[in-house]
């Protein structure tokens, strides 16, 4: 990878890591130590992703207008306000605001990674976003593990480990994040469309808004692990050190697993389309396994199943977004995405809260699977009618 490249996976590893220190944790810790039910959890987890859903599409919409480093820097700034107050504070009326403000700060941040390591080497096609995910998954896995250690001892030290890493993160953007890129050089935009209503959108954000809505279906089911499955897994008496393990196995499985992925993928599917359904269907997979799961061992296997299942899906969205985008909106089509992908887990803590709640966990599994196949149906078709040099499909975007 050129060494730019390298430079954003080093800084999206170190942001995902000072995330991953409460991220898995935020349900258990608001519904076991602040007391609250756990729809309250996730309500709080939905304002929290709210948060992060306008400043992804703040974050995409600066880049565009303003460049990659003073958006990011903007964006991790807001991020270290949230994590001191955190760390200083994380009694109930601290924690809600705190949590808004780190979400709507880190929701600027990713965006503008993505797009900026699309402009940076946009010869990678597919292994540009695969090498960002793969630093995403790395600092999950280490924050998590971290994190997890670290609560099982007192919660009080995530927070000061959040924010110190947060820190060190705003320190390596503003060493080497200045000049990645000639912010300074814009394509015109083309000119406005007389038409109004949907048919003003363009067809490459038409197919990008319907392949949204599979992400969303997808991103509700995972981020129930973080949410009611977390929970469901302390009820039944699993130490929360094996929790945060899941985090970790999944992380170094695609830390090891998915370079060797990306290059063998075009061979096996032909097509990134084929490439998100298959995926989408091991997903299903990976809920089905969890009805009337009780052990460990069976918690263990959907997590390396649905691990399988993301390391298609994750990076294809991005690269597809990326590849549909006109050159002056790059950064707003990526804004796009992971507002989409927020969305999914702004529902995803509420909507599951409520259904566990109101009937059982099994029910919720069963929801899901439904969902993602709905999710696989749209990704089949999202893409017709574009023209063909706008088609993932036909032609395998790598």
């Amino acid at each position: 990878m050129p060494r730019k490249v390298w430079i954003l996976f080093i800084g999206m590893f170190i942001n995902v890591t000072a995330i991953s220190f409460i991220w898995p944790l935020n349900t258990i810790f608001i519904n076991g130590h602040l007391g609250k039910p756990l729809w309250i959890a996730g309500l709080v987890l939905t304002f929290n992703s709210l948060a992060s859903v306008i400043g992804s599409m703040l974050g995409g919409y600066l880049f565009d207008k303003m460049g990659s480093y003073r958006t990011i820097v903007i964006g991790i700034s807001i991020s270290v306000v949230g994590a001191i107050i955190l760390a200083i504070d994380h009694g109930w009326y601290a924690y809600v605001p705190a949590l808004l403000i780190t979400g709507f700060g880190s929701g600027m941040v990713f965006p503008a990674i993505y797009a900026l390591a699309g402009k940076v080497w946009p010869e990678g096609g597919t292994k540009t976003f695969s090498a960002i995910y793969v630093a995403q998954n790395a600092g999950m896995a280490v924050g998590a593990a971290l994190g997890g250690y670290i609560a099982s001892y007192s919660f009080d030290y995530i927070f000061i480990g959040n924010a110190v890493v947060y820190v060190v993160f705003t320190v390596f953007v503003i060493a080497t994040f200045r000049g990645m890129a000639n912010d300074s050089e814009r394509k015109p935009s083309k000119a406005k469309s007389e038409e109004r209503g949907w048919r003003k959108v363009s067809p490459s954000m038409r197919a990008l808004l319907f392949l949204c809505i599979a992400y969303i279906f997808c991103w509700f089911g995972y981020t129930q692990w973080q949410a009611t499955i977390s929970v469901h897994m302390e009820r039944l008496g699993i130490d929360l050190k094996m929790y945060s393990l899941l985090w970790t196995i999944n992380g170094l499985c695609i830390v090891c697993l998915q370079p060797l992925i990306t290059i063998i993928l075009p061979k096996i599917f032909k097509s990134i389309n084929r490439q998100m359904v298959a995926g989408m269907f091991i997903f299903c997979l990976s809920f089905l396994l969890l009805i009337g799961a009780k052990g460990f061992n069976m918690f263990l296997i959907s997590m390396i199943v649905i691990t399988l299942g993301e390391m298609l899906v994750w990076p294809a969205i991005p690269t597809v977004a990326n590849r549909l985008a006109p050159p002056d909106k790059v950064g707003f089509f990526q804004g796009v995405v992971n507002s989409a992908g927020t969305v999914g887990k702004m529902v995803g803590p509420l909507i599951g809260g409520l259904i566990v709640d109101l009937s059982d966990i099994n029910l919720l599994f069963i929801v899901i699977v439904a969902l993602i196949g709905v999710g696989m149906v749209i990704t089949s078709v999202y893409d017709r009618g574009l023209p063909k040099e706008l088609q993932t499909d036909p032609e395998y975007a790598s």
